[in-house]
């Protein structure tokens, strides 16, 4: 049974007002330790960040946002302040409008009667399963703050997760975008130029010159066609991921990229063991978790085999069994697994397994990013050195006959 406000309010045995007792407190008041608390990383990351709200309304909470949220709610009530009066702070000083908006419900449907989780499962695209179970299982055994410490702590290390694919991601794509472009208006403004000199003079023009001309040709007459071309493959893409068979595809596709797959990979095993470890350490049921788990393992391939897992463990095999049986899960986790199951620390030996992946992912991300330095170095020179040599080809042709 959840926990109602009154419960929040009278949580100190003495029956006294938090509020009061608070007030009373000449070292720290609560408002001074939740300012405390969070003021430091966390709140410098969002301000760092706050640019970064999206338009259109702003209907949209960020990770980031969203484990600050629970961090300092977790603050405010293990500091004794009513449920009431904790949402109702940070929904005033909460930056993101929409977000603000939606505590302020939250808050509103507390007041009515609703416990927290209740309240909650009205924003699914705020607080998903995980986070209203999680919340459910902390008012149940009244141990609300503790869970949301640990949610805000699970919040973010999915965070920093994601900063690691986009360090290994940005830079080498950014880098070919700009080599792209680079040869693209090169095509299109320069080569031209050369053309007409070589057509003039009747220069001899090699082969590699040839196929560089009629590149540029191509470009000067379908340019517009070019472009809408571009858009309408990135549009088409973006659509396809949101159908079953496009998303299987890129999911499928992305596991087997050459050197990010790997990463890719380990990033889905850190974040699978990470928040099966958090669901059961809440006391969310192993079936239960397992569902949970497999929504939000990013990929489809992973989740159709913690599914089929969970169909296992359904017919009374054991976790580490079912692991083993449905493939693509590494010996080393299997083996965590069974430990863990053998000794009744399952949810330890799951968090030990996440942090060993997080570790591994620094790792990959570290050796990923040097190795493609040298080359992205090579690959964009060549492309600029074959662009260049071609134009001047005909140049030294030209040279030996005067």
């Amino acid at each position: 049974m959840a926990i109602s406000t009154s419960a929040w309010k009278d949580k100190n045995r003495m029956d006294e007002d938090p509020e009061n007792r608070a007030s009373e407190r000449s070292a720290e008041s609560p408002w001074q330790k939740f300012r405390k608390d969070t003021a430091g990383g966390t709140e410098e990351k969002t301000r760092s960040k706050s640019l970064q709200i999206p338009m259109f309304g702003g209907k949209k909470v960020h990770l980031k946002e969203l484990a600050l949220y629970s961090r300092q709610l977790s603050v405010l009530i293990d500091s004794e302040l009513p449920l009431i009066q904790s949402l109702n702070i940070l929904a005033e000083q909460t930056k993101n409008k929409y977000f603000s908006q939606v505590i302020t419900k939250v808050r509103e449907d507390v007041e009515a009667g609703a416990s927290l989780n209740q309240a909650k499962r009205k924003f699914p695209k705020v607080f998903d399963d995980l986070y209203c179970n999680l919340i459910a299982s902390g008012e149940q055994s009244g141990a609300l703050d503790t869970m949301l410490k640990r949610l805000s702590d699970f919040l973010e290390g999915i965070v920093k997760l994601r900063a690691k694919i986009k360090q290994a991601m940005v830079y080498p794509a950014s880098i070919m975008a700009f080599s792209f472009l680079v040869i693209i208006f090169m095509l299109w403004k320069v080569v031209p130029v050369f053309a007409k000199i070589f057509i003039d003079l009747g220069a001899e023009l090699p082969v590699f010159t040839q196929v560089i001309m009629a590149a540029s040709g191509f470009l000067q007459k379908y340019m517009l066609f070019f472009v809408i071309g571009i858009v309408v493959l990135i549009f088409l893409a973006k659509n396809a991921k949101q159908t079953d068979g496009g998303r299987r595809f890129f999911d499928v596709l992305a596991l087997r990229m050459p050197l990010f797959g790997k990463i890719i990979n380990k990033v889905g095993l850190s974040r699978v063991t990470r928040t099966l470890s958090t669901l059961l350490s809440g006391g969310i049921p192993m079936m239960e978790a397992l569902k949970i788990t497999s929504s939000t393992a990013g990929n489809v391939t992973v989740e159709d085999k913690i599914m089929r897992a969970r169909t296992l463990v359904s017919e009374g095999k054991s976790l580490t069994d079912a692991f083993r049986e449905v493939g693509h899960f590494p010996f080393m986790l299997t083996q965590m697994m069974s430990v863990g199951e053998n000794t009744g620390n399952l949810d330890e030996m799951l968090s030990k397994s996440a942090d060993f992946y997080d570790d591994e992912v620094d790792a990959s991300v570290s050796t990923l990013l040097s190795l493609l330095e040298p080359i992205l170095l090579i690959t964009v020179g060549g492309m600029v050195g074959f662009l260049v040599i071609s134009m001047y080809l005909p140049i030294f042709s030209l040279m030996q006959k005067i």
